[in-house]
């Protein structure tokens, strides 16, 4: 699913993210909404785990190890990851949006080991 879909990976770093919150809006109304529904999610992770002090997230993909399960408003997997400070590391998650996947309503998430960089091309990671 990420490999098709990077139209917000780009558009904006996470920090500045708020300020552009009109502009990746008017961007996500642009994708279907399947891609939509992966792009908030990968979103809302990275402002989610910017949260937490010990990680200065660049990215976040919650496809980028392994493809989520999805059912209506939910997305959820194992194989998500996301880079701080030049180094990936793996996460799972659960993220529930509303029905258009405009709006995140709940997203949990564990942050799990960091993935070795021998691996990163494998799975489409950069540096």
């Amino acid at each position: 699913m990420h490999r098709a879909v990077f139209a917000l990976a780009f558009l904006t770093p996470v920090a500045t993210a708020s300020a552009n919150d009109s502009r990746i809006e008017r961007t996500l109304k642009q994708l279907d909404p399947d891609a939509r529904f992966e792009q908030v999610c990968d979103l809302e992770a990275a402002r989610r785990i910017s949260k937490d002090r010990a990680y200065r997230p660049e990215r976040a993909i919650v496809s980028a190890l392994g493809e989520p399960t999805i059912a209506a408003t939910t997305m959820s997997g194992t194989g998500g990851a996301f880079k701080s400070k030049g180094q990936w590391y793996q996460f799972s998650f659960t993220c529930r949006t509303s029905p258009d996947h405009m709006q995140v309503h709940s997203f949990s998430y564990q942050i799990g080991e960091p993935i070795p960089q021998e691996k990163w091309e494998t799975h489409g990671l950069w540096r």
